[in-house]
């Protein structure tokens, strides 16, 4: 089938073929051996790096090759233990090095499966969402405005559709498409205008298709046979840690030349120095850093899809502790997006309807409470008629309850007509759609077309202000009236006086022809209209939401509500909530538009809630907020959102509304709608470059301490406190097990009680640098303790290098537990708060132990058994850090937080 010609097929042909039935689509029988039979609807990828490739890769490292080398060399002089032992080192290091790396490959092929693109398939003549790659040919996929093609597709049905094909063609300019058939011998893809193309973009309209061709056979995979995804690029932290790692490669090797010289100067072994050079080489460089960064990126962002929030892209994780601001649609993200038609408004007069959420269980009452008829109400028939037929969603039972497929605020109209006894399926028989004009965010509106009783009745429901304006005529108990200026304003007013309750408002109007008009611009088919009445509709906040906001405002964050609703319902839902604060006030899209860039920008700190605005508006608004400097969140889910979530710093698409338009160019996407989800991943991008600023901490100050231990003992003509083997093992067991134990640390108490941190900030700012400095020489400093005393005591050199080794490791261990906090003492934080460092303490001393207790391991690694007195000497010594940090974070209380 990869060279028949699809477009010169009848629809129906084309269904025939592919043995599909064009209202049932295929069974899930015939689906699950059609994808065994052709795979998975997805391009070839090169496959991931094997283990022994990885493996390799740890092995090209310059400071193992340097390892390397000392081992060659030490074999050449006979000095077979220390051979053996470095070469045992660096290849635990390497595994180490392997484990980090597949981790973190799994941890992110994980959440690259969570953001697969979904699409609307038809099978056993139910429609369901699901998996783009478990599509087949044969399916049946529905498309609507900002969804992305999954695969070739011969068009079945269509209305007013339009696609971006610059993918595949290089045409920028949308195409129209239509499912007629295409008679020329050979078409050239751009004019397959009864085609769509995997990799394209649905900018408008609707359409039903039959999936032709999937996967590598697609137009797409044909062109992308021989490409691979582009790899993953460095986040800014980690190339910052790149950086960091290469200024303290030259440091460092600016050291050992110094420490080198200077053991020569004194007259040590020359091997020795050698090998403790190298040695120093290997501690000063935290070499696992990236690995431990990726991993607690990656680990974290997991912990974030758990809480419903799916990270496309890890820099975003860096991006969010620092905003300063989230912009929020209201429908579904601040709200619960549970539409109910509360009130319908028609001949001059209210009626209610009872019932909540999508269940159809209600009935209809008149204004004094008493039952009503639809047929009997006049035109109240007509506009819970001309509401189903002009809505496309659906609502189906499932065990969970009803559901709608599609658009909330059609599901509530689909409903309302529910509760009169009006169905979809018999409505849609007897007046069957013949046209339609989409509903465009400019225009505000939706329009269908319909064939009643021997004439056209189109229905026309939007905005009321919008619709209003288009009307020249209103319906009043079956008569229809001219709509003049005193009864404009009277609807205005009712639609105002309803927007200020939290409701929303839509209007519905009609117009008969005796054909559907020859042009159906929007400018000829929607003038001259007849009102029917309104829609009153209420979508409570979510419970959350209100806690979230507050949240937000203690965490020095601005929340700003940006949505389509009249501002008066825009206004009553964010007062409801607590981002109306004093001094706050509101826009209008109108306004806006009247507005130049400067007054904007001297007008967006002001502004708390943005109403009927358009998508093309949120670019302006982001662009206005990041001239003040502000970090900006924003939400969206169209396809004409895609440039202000590109544009934001961090751009968040609805998991559940959202197109795949809108889900490519984000860097969020939330999978509840929800905007307490985007507060969890605040609070959690915080927290996480909080925990990998720990991690620096740690590895930078122990590594300074084994630098300065050693550089200080030579310097006083002791030699060094530490043999080469003991460097590395400290470096290979009381470095890795700890830094990532530390970042799994949870949010610390307060996290979402500070201000956002500046984004240009260092790594070493707020102290960082001086606390990895003190600390580091803390620990140098009690370790020549250990090592000087025991001179001075009497003991064995052996001895005196297990005292420091000893009191080196412990410290190192026990300051693990300072580097939790900056602020916060041990003992508020808790020991079990975080267990992964309590298994990382017990690994990396069991470690310690072994080495020092094995016999066999104490010639190994130049250690002795200790007596009693001087375990407890060293052990003491290793709390000392302990001790120390924790006064210095009780000034620092004290110092920021008077009477602590």
């Amino acid at each position: 089938m990869e060279d028949k010609k699809w477009y010169f097929l009848e629809a129906q042909e084309a269904c025939d073929a592919l043995g599909t039935n064009p209202g049932q689509g295929l069974s899930a029988i015939e689906a699950a051996e059609r994808l065994r039979v052709h795979g998975p609807n997805a391009l070839k990828k090169k496959p991931p790096r094997g283990l022994l490739s990885m493996f390799a890769a740890q092995m090209k490292e310059i400071l193992v090759l340097i390892l390397l080398a000392a081992a060659v060399i030490s074999g050449v002089l006979g000095e077979w233990e220390d051979a053996v032992v470095i070469l045992i080192i660096v290849i635990l290091n390497a595994i180490i090095g392997v484990i980090q790396e597949n981790k973190a490959e799994h941890a992110l092929k994980a959440l690259k499966d969570l953001t697969k693109p979904s699409t609307k398939v038809v099978r056993d003549g139910k429609v369901i969402q699901m998996n783009a790659e478990e599509l087949v040919p044969g399916d049946l996929v529905l498309l609507d405005a900002g969804d992305s093609v999954p695969a070739d597709l011969r068009l079945i049905e269509a209305a007013s559709l339009r696609a971006n094909e610059s993918a595949l063609t290089g045409e920028s300019v949308p195409v129209e498409k239509d499912p007629e058939v295409i008679k020329a011998g050979q078409v050239s893809l751009g004019d397959r205008k009864n085609m769509l193309f995997m990799g394209a973009t649905i900018t408008g309209g609707r359409a039903k298709a039959v999936a032709v061709e999937t996967g590598m056979k697609t137009q797409l995979g044909r062109i992308a046979r021989l490409l691979d995804e582009a790899e993953i690029e460095p986040t800014p932290l980690q190339q910052r840690l790149a950086k960091l790692g290469k200024i303290l490669g030259l440091a460092a090797g600016a050291i050992v030349v110094m420490v080198f010289s200077i053991g020569l100067w004194r007259g040590e072994n020359l091997l020795e120095m050698f090998m403790v050079a190298i040695s120093l080489a290997v501690a000063a460089v935290p070499e696992g850093l990236p690995a431990v960064v990726t991993i607690v990126l990656a680990l974290g962002v997991t912990r974030m899809s758990r809480q419903r929030a799916i990270i496309r892209k890890l820099p975003a994780v860096e991006t969010l502790g620092t905003a300063t601001v989230i912009c929020s649609d209201k429908t579904g993200t601040l709200t619960k997006n549970e539409m109910t038609v509360t009130s319908v408004y028609a001949d001059g007069r209210m009626f209610q309807i009872t019932g909540t959420g999508y269940a159809p269980e209600g009935e209809l009452l008149d204004q004094d409470g008493s039952g009503v008829s639809p047929a009997a109400g006049g035109s109240l028939n007509l506009a819970l008629l001309g509401g189903l037929l002009n809505s496309d969603a659906q609502v189906e039972a499932t065990e969970k309850g009803y559901q709608v497929i599609g658009d909330p605020t059609e599901g509530a109209l689909v409903v309302a007509a529910a509760k009169a006894g009006l169905t979809r399926a018999a409505s849609r028989q007897t007046s069957p759609r013949v046209a339609e004009i989409p509903f465009d965010s400019d225009r505000k509106m939706m329009t269908t077309f319909h064939r009643m009783e021997g004439f056209i009745r189109s229905f026309t429901k939007g905005a009321p202000d919008v619709v209003i304006q288009r009307c020249t005529h209103v319906l009043l108990r079956e008569d229809t009236i001219v709509l003049d200026e005193g009864k404009r304003r009277e609807l205005l007013e009712i639609n105002s006086r309803l927007a200020s309750q939290g409701r929303r408002v839509l209007a519905l109007a009609t117009r008969r022809w005796q054909e559907v008009p020859w042009s159906l611009a929007p400018e000829n088919a929607e003038r001259e209209l007849t009102l029917i009445g309104f829609f009153a509709l209420q979508d409570p906040p979510r419970p959350e939401a209100k806690e979230a906001v507050a949240r937000c405002r203690r965490a020095g964050i601005r929340t700003i509500m940006i949505t389509g609703d009249h501002r008066d319902t825009a206004a009553a839902i964010a007062a409801e909530l607590g981002m109306l604060q004093p001094g706050h006030g509101s826009l209008t899209g109108d306004q806006l538009e009247q507005m130049n860039e400067e007054q904007l920008k001297g007008a967006v700190n002001r502004v708390a809630v943005f109403a009927r605005v358009s998508p093309e508006h949120k670019l302006r608004i982001v662009e206005a907020l990041k001239y003040h400097g502000h970090v900006v969140a924003m939400t969206g889910d169209g396809v004409n959102d895609a440039p202000a979530l590109k544009r934001a710093d961090i751009g968040a698409a609805m998991g559940i509304s959202g197109t795949e338009v809108a889900k490519e160019a984000s860097d969020i996407v939330l999978q509840d709608d929800n905007f307490a989800t985007i507060v969890q991943a605040v609070e959690e991008g915080r927290t996480i470059y909080n925990n990998i600023r720990g991690s620096i901490q740690y590895l930078l100050s122990c590594n300074t301490g084994e630098i300065a231990a050693i550089f200080a003992s030579l310097l006083l003509g002791l030699g060094s406190p530490l043999s080469p083997i003991q460097i590395l093992w400290l470096n290979l067991v009381t470095d890795g097990p700890p830094a990532l134990a530390l970042g799994l640390e949870p949010p610390q108490k307060g996290i979402m009680e500070r201000p956002p941190r500046n984004p240009k900030e260092g790594i070493f700012s707020g102290g960082v640098g001086a606390m990895i400095l003190w600390q580091g020489l803390m620990i140098g400093v009690l370790s020549l303790a250990a090592y000087w005393l025991a001179l001075r005591w009497g003991r064995t050199l052996q001895e005196a290098h297990t005292m420091a080794f000893v009191t080196m490791a412990m410290s190192q261990l026990a300051h693990s537990f300072n580097v939790r906090s900056a602020e916060q003492s041990l003992f508020t934080l808790g020991l079990g708060s975080n267990r992964s460092m309590i298994y990382a303490f017990v690994v990396s001393a069991a470690a310690l132990f072994i080495v020092i207790l094995t016999p066999f391991l104490r010639s190994v690694f130049d250690t002795a058994m200790l007596r009693p007195s001087d375990w407890a000497f060293v052990l003491g010594l290793s709390l000392i850090p302990l001790v120390l940090v924790e006064i210095s974070k009780l000034r620092l209380r004290r110092t920021t937080v008077p009477g602590a």
